[in-house]
């Protein structure tokens, strides 16, 4: 790895271990570096991921979801191809907020990405870093309220989702 790529990994370790967030290194030989941190910080945490790709010149910040399989059958249990359209709401949401994203409606998963490059002296802000996880958090949570929306009446409401949680971070 270059000298680039560390202090870039060791930057964004400061930022993570700063805030409490820091949970483990990723190890992977098609990434330059990986960690893996909790957000937001407290008990109803998400467990999200950072890393650097080799021969990228950029991070990502990444979520994935595997709906559960209750979630999934009801899912399945919607009529006019609901499932479907439950997707393609994801996708445009997605699209307007200008992230990446991968879609398996198949198997009932999806990732959302956000890259993020460095400045010309190899930095990035703690404020540009944490914009970045905000934006791929919300799209996730987004997507918890949209699926609550589509299987509501099917008694299937996750419990850190349900109205009486209050999502406001740092509570």
């Amino acid at each position: 790895m270059s000298t680039k790529k560390r202090n870039i990994e060791n930057l964004i370790r400061d930022y993570l271990l700063d805030e409490g967030i820091l949970r483990e290194k990723i190890s992977d030989s098609k990434l330059d570096f990986g960690l893996i941190f909790s957000f937001p910080p407290g008990p109803n945490s998400e467990q999200m991921s950072v890393f650097s790709p080799k021969k990228k010149s950029f991070i990502i910040i990444a979520i994935r979801t595997q709906l559960s399989q209750k979630h999934a059958q009801a899912l399945d249990s919607l009529k006019d191809n609901k499932k479907l359209q439950f997707f393609n709401d994801l996708k445009k949401y997605f699209l307007i907020k200008e992230v990446y994203f991968v879609l398996d409606a198949r198997n009932n998963r999806y990732e959302i990405h956000e890259q993020l490059f460095p400045d010309n002296d190899d930095y990035i802000s703690k404020n540009s870093f944490f914009k970045g996880i905000l934006k791929v958090f919300y799209c996730y949570f987004f997507s918890n309220v949209l699926l609550g929306e589509y299987c509501s009446g099917k008694e299937i409401t996750p419990a850190k989702f349900s109205p009486e949680f209050d999502r406001s971070l740092y509570s």
